[in-house]
């Protein structure tokens, strides 16, 4: 009886979820009355995948937990990965990316030992989504054909259409238009054969976005609206939110500028109602759009700010963490006791094979995130700096809110990024003459500012006896210093912090010196003492949403001043303050430090040849470049730029690294290696992927690598110094 009422209620799922809920409850409540643990176990796992579906999160968690319980008495590891795939929904769901990628590898590691291959392919199509939304294309074409080809040794044919439709929107990015329609209308075809109701919702929203960029608009209205009922009927709120969206964006398609309003901001009210943050931050910047086209610029520059708030919540602290669990993709469980001996040499070769290919994976989404993120942060900060120097007073009050809110992305970012580089072990200590009190000096103008909104003094200290230059890494030691800086003048509301430089020994040629921060701030607790240097660590009891940040600044500082041979130490006191501080061995330098010289006229009438198949960031750069003289001609791919050089000598070429149809590696080596009129023209990579300079075959090609978001004294350096 139970038994049945279960299966009904699972093949009801695609056409009646209301149904599928009350045939799982009443099964739920017959196993409890035959206190069958089995049977309970089953029936709360379809009650939380079904509460899943609807958006119903706490109610699916909740439900699947105490299934776990069961399973794990029993020893059901098949009904303990059941459990895990509806939480693993959850999480990823509500953007806790990290989470649901630990949670279905675990699945699949257990649904694989039992060949279950239905649930292999709904494991393989959740991590497509994951994928894709960090923008990793490759891997998320790889993960939903996977789910494809499972799900046909299933035979089960709504889930292989359930692939279809994210796979189409892929092809739709690239503008393979005729493939992406191709497979949506196989996915409406095999949903309407099997009547899988809900599906078909989703099916009819991924053909309304193909008919879109085929400008079929009103066919395109007929399919969001057609989803829209779809969803609203099922109760599936992800796709409600979803359809909404794609509806505001079709109507300013239209130049219906109001309706596409009115559609959008109750996409808005819905997603915040249920927490559906990737809808909210595509409709602010939906409403951003609008208001542009309005030329009402204060309203556009509020819709953006609040676009990259909501983007920087998201990806705050789970960006780093999904990195470093992508390895788990290929994590497998021990091997089986009982196998036999052959088959644990193969399976310990593939182990091997698959750590290698997860090094490889880690790798490449580490530099498609950094450029992913990167490229778009360079136009916002970029233009911003130069909006300013245009703007009237009111403006430039929304510009500096603007800029606060990337530059605070930014360094969200960086500290993700760098973090995975000292991690790596891929950063080394660059030694260089430095005017050290001057250095100082700048260290502590940066965050007097800061300090002052608090209402707080920042002071800085140095022995009489310390010398004016060193040989120091700047930008590293800045890093240290501006982590523990910032954290003081974050956990310190009244009062003073403190920056102090003394000399404990030194000879003629060497000096140990010791940095020292201390805060008259809310202190740290005890039993936090020995996890604060870990990575996306914050004390829960004191960090509220103010004070935020990605947890990574003092694991970055303890891997830094480790770098340099060397321990942090500190001593703290709740509700009094704290103290940190650290020794560092420096050289004296004897050599003058060179003052960077105010940019002049060196840079006039020079050629740029650059390469940047963004348009934003290629009239970004070619406005900066044209305020030092330099006239700039733009190639939008490795091929253009390779064709431009062989047509006349440039002062300096700029080469974006990932591009279409050629990358910037390739086309570099072709310059370098064949005779043209830039042979020997000095080539800098312009880049957003910090990991551009690990590619050692192509690193003797390049003069040097700069980083977009463009750091433009570095880029002036650069020019000018070559």
């Amino acid at each position: 009886m139970v038994i049945s009422l279960l299966d009904d209620a699972y093949a009801c799922r695609i056409n009646n979820l209301k149904r599928s809920v009350q045939l799982s409850q009443k099964a739920l409540m017959l196993s409890r009355e035959s206190n069958n643990e089995m049977l309970i176990g089953r029936s709360l796992n379809q009650l939380s995948l079904f509460h899943m579906i609807m958006g119903e999160y706490q109610s699916a968690v909740s439900f699947a937990e105490e299934a776990i319980k069961y399973f794990e008495r029993l020893n059901d590891e098949k009904g303990v990965a059941d459990a895990k795939y509806s939480i693993a929904g959850v999480y990823y769901k509500t953007n806790n990316y990290h989470l649901g990628l630990i949670f279905l590898i675990d699945c699949l590691t257990t649904y694989r030992k039992f060949n279950d291959y239905h649930n292999q392919a709904r494991v393989h199509k959740s991590l497509g989504t994951i994928y894709e939304y960090f923008g990793d294309e490759k891997n998320a074409i790889i993960a939903y054909e996977t789910a494809i080809e499972t799900a046909i040794k299933a035979g089960d044919v709504n889930i292989e259409s359930n692939a279809y439709n994210p796979l189409s929107g892929i092809y739709l990015k690239q503008n393979d238009i005729e493939k992406a329609l191709d497979l949506v209308e196989r996915s409406i075809a095999i949903k309407e054969k099997s009547g899988d109701v809900r599906g078909l919702g989703f099916a009819l929203y991924g053909r309304g976005k193909v008919y879109t960029k085929q400008g079929r608009l009103v066919e395109a209205e007929d399919d969001f609206t057609k989803a829209l009922e779809i969803h609203t009927e099922a109760g599936d709120r992800l796709g409600i939110g979803m359809a909404y969206h794609k509806l505001g964006q079709l109507y300013m398609a239209m130049g219906q500028l109001s309706k596409a309003k009115e559609i959008i901001e109750k996409a808005l009210d819905f997603s915040d109602e249920y927490n559906i943050s990737f809808v909210k931050f595509k409709c602010d910047y939906l409403l951003y759009e609008i208001y542009k086209q309005e030329q009402n610029t204060p309203k556009a520059l509020e819709y953006l700010e609040r676009y990259l708030i909501e983007k920087e919540t998201v990806i705050n602290t789970q960006t780093l963490k999904v990195i470093e669990n992508y390895e788990l993709i290929t994590r497998m469980e021990s091997l089986e006791k009982e196998a036999l001996a052959q088959r644990e040499k193969d399976e310990i070769i593939e182990k091997k094979d698959r750590a290698e290919q997860s090094a490889r994976v880690k790798q490449e989404f580490l530099s498609t995130m950094s450029h992913e993120i990167r490229t778009p942060l360079n136009a916002v900060i970029t233009i911003t700096s130069l909006l300013k120097d245009k703007s009237d007073e009111e403006d430039q009050q929304l510009l500096d809110s603007l800029k606060f809110a990337s530059n605070n992305l930014l360094l969200i970012i960086n500290d993700i990024l760098d973090f995975t580089k000292l991690d790596t072990g891929k950063v080394q200590l660059e030694i260089r003459p430095c005017n050290f009190i001057t250095l100082l000096e700048n260290i502590t103008r940066t965050y007097e500012n800061l300090a002052k909104e608090k209402g707080l003094k920042i002071a800085l200290k140095t022995g009489s006896d310390i010398a004016h230059n060193y040989h120091v890494d700047e930008t590293k030691l800045s890093q240290i210093l501006g982590n523990l800086i910032s954290n003081a003048i974050k956990y310190t509301d009244y009062g003073m912090v403190d920056f102090e430089i003394e000399k404990i020994s030194g000879d003629l040629y060497i000096d140990v010196l010791r940095f020292k921060i201390t805060d008259t701030g809310i202190g740290i607790p005890k039993d936090y003492f020995d996890e604060m240097f870990d990575s996306f660590s914050q004390p829960k009891s004191i960090t509220t949403r103010k004070q935020g940040g990605s947890g990574l600044g003092l694991a970055i500082v303890k891997k830094l001043v480790e770098l340099h041979g060397s321990e942090i130490h500190f001593s703290s006191t709740v509700g009094k303050g704290s103290v940190f501080y650290f020794d560092l061995q420096l050289k004296k330098s004897g050599i003058p430090v060179k003052t960077p010289s105010k940019r002049s006229i060196e840079l006039n009438n020079k050629t740029v040849l650059l390469a940047e198949d963004n348009v934003i960031n290629a009239m970004v750069a070619r406005k900066l470049l044209s305020n030092w003289g330099i006239t700039t001609e733009v190639a939008k791919n490795g091929v253009e730029a390779i064709a431009k050089s062989k047509l006349k000598v440039f002062d300096f070429i700029l080469m974006d690294i990932h591009m279409p149809e050629m990358n910037g590696y390739d086309a570099t080596a072709y310059i370098r290696k064949n005779e043209n009129p830039n042979t020997h023209t000095p080539i800098f990579a312009l880049t957003a992927d910090i990991t551009a300079e690990n590619l050692n075959e192509y690193v003797a090609y390049f003069n040097g690598f700069l980083r977009k978001p463009i750091e433009i004294d570095k880029l002036y350096e650069a020019l000018t110094t070559v």
